[in-house]
């Protein structure tokens, strides 16, 4: 990153160490990003609160093991909307996950509920037969 951009952004490298380290494991005790960052604990607590304030990291999450839960079908869904109802229909997410207990499910919630949205033109559909686990994704 260039000195322009990284003025720009007010993102610079210790920042990105942060962000690269949470992406790979979100529940780092903040001893341990410190460390993983060779920055201060302090320093730590400082830059991760303002990345927090600033809006760059939004949340923290888990990633589930699907199949486990006995939600053993997944699918992808995107939706082509509308124009104009975009405003309206963006909370309900385009494209969407489908975790389920089986193929039935995600054919009923695309042909009898998305489908049936105002402003959905038409859906796509993706089956995830297997899911790569490991980190988000590397800053450059």
């Amino acid at each position: 990153m260039t000195t322009n951009e990284a003025a720009r952004t007010g993102i610079d490298e210790i920042d990105r160490r942060i962000i690269q380290e949470l992406s790979r494991d979100a529940r780092l005790s903040m001893r341990e990003l410190a460390e993983r960052t060779h920055i201060s604990r302090a320093h730590a607590y400082v830059r991760l609160d303002h990345l927090r304030q600033s809006g760059v990291v939004e949340g923290f999450s888990a990633r589930i093991g699907y199949e486990k839960t006995g939600l053993r079908a997944s699918a992808l869904v995107a939706m082509s909307i509308r124009q104009e109802c975009w405003p309206a229909l963006r909370t309900r997410s385009a494209p969407c996950r489908s975790s389920t207990t089986d193929n039935q499910a995600p054919r009923a919630i695309v042909l009898e509920r998305l489908q049936g949205l105002t402003g959905v033109r038409s859906t796509r559909t993706w089956l995830i037969f297997e899911e790569a686990v490991g980190p988000g994704p590397e800053w450059v």
